[in-house]
């Protein structure tokens, strides 16, 4: 194969992320109500039945399925189904920047809104409860940030001679920068923090708040 057939291959080609195949992902809404005609964000706190992150605050979402249509169906089925209500009180979703975990996972996130939350029935085999913050504490609160270093440690028959340096080879250890918010004896971190300051920051920019 020639430089030219191989240019005529590839040429039509749009980049994607490499090894996307092998990650999981995963949508999440966030949930924008209203409260006392107030925006509040709708959050909830993960039954102490489930294996992962039992107890921990997240928004609504879960793995895409293959029968999903796209993550913005994934999004719209998970909230439906964790909080009791239809489909069809779920609108105006917006999409946010989707993330690469460096564990494996790609969340995308969205933004949209809900109404008839008076009748939100949580399933409790997911959802301890949900509670709602106004908008306006995000806007006014700056989280707390603390930094995860990770270890490198290579297994036990990694072969060192391969590599420039051997057992003193200058590993880059990473850095993960942790946020957290606490309202009212709640405590927002993670992922779901992440995404909450990213929707936050870009109302700042839009509004210039």
């Amino acid at each position: 194969m020639n430089a030219s057939n191989i240019i005529n291959k590839l040429r039509n080609r749009k980049p994607s992320i490499l090894g996307h195949e092998n990650f999981r992902k995963f949508a999440v809404l966030l949930p924008l109500v209203e409260v006392g005609g107030e925006t509040h964000i709708l959050f909830e706190v993960r039954s102490m039945n489930l294996r992962s992150q039992p107890g921990d605050i997240c928004f609504p979402g879960g793995k895409v399925d293959k029968e999903d249509k796209n993550t913005r169906h994934t999004a719209l089925r998970e909230t439906s189904e964790e909080l009791g209500i239809s489909m069809e009180n779920i609108y105006d979703i917006i999409p946010l920047d989707y993330m690469v975990s460096d564990f494996g996972r790609m969340i995308y996130p969205y933004v949209g809104r809900l109404e008839m939350i008076a009748k939100i029935i949580p399933n409790k085999d997911e959802v301890e409860e949900t509670f709602t913050v106004p908008l306006s504490f995000f806007l006014q609160t700056n989280p707390k940030k603390y930094k995860v270093n990770f270890e490198v440690k290579p297994e036990e028959n990694f072969p060192y001679d391969l590599i420039i340096g051997g057992e003193n080879y200058d590993w880059r250890t990473h850095q993960l920068e942790e946020i957290f918010y606490k309202y009212n004896g709640k405590v927002i971190w993670g992922l779901t923090a992440r995404i909450l300051t990213h929707f936050v920051s870009l109302l700042k920019d839009e509004f210039s708040l």
